[in-house]
C-alpha cells in the first residue's frame, strides 16, 4: 500500500521538531453536485525546525512519533 503524501501550507511552528499543516481538498458533494472545499490540519515531524509560517511543503505518511504526530515532511515546495 502505497504512503499517502499531501501537499499544504505550514501555519503553526511554535512546538520543537513539529509544524501544523493544513491541507485543502475540493471534492464534488454527491447529492448537491457543488465543489466543496474541506480544511485539515497535520502534525509532522520537522527534524531540524527549518520550516517557517508560510512555507509550502509536502509531507508523507510515516511511522507515528506521538499521539497525534504520523507524518513527516518530504520537501518544501517552491
Amino acid at each position: 500500500m502505497p504512503k499517502k503524501i499531501l501537499n499544504g501550507i505550514v501555519v503553526s511552528d511554535k512546538e520543537n521538531k513539529t509544524i501544523k499543516v493544513m491541507v485543502e481538498r475540493k471534492y464534488q458533494h454527491p447529492l448537491f453536485k457543488k465543489v466543496v472545499k474541506s480544511k485539515k490540519k497535520y502534525s509532522a515531524h520537522d527534524e531540524e525546525n527549518r520550516f517557517k509560517i508560510g512555507d509550502k511543503v509536502s509531507i508523507v505518511e510515516s511511522k507515528p512519533y506521538s499521539k497525534n504526530k504520523k507524518f513527516e515532511v518530504l520537501q518544501e515546495k517552491k
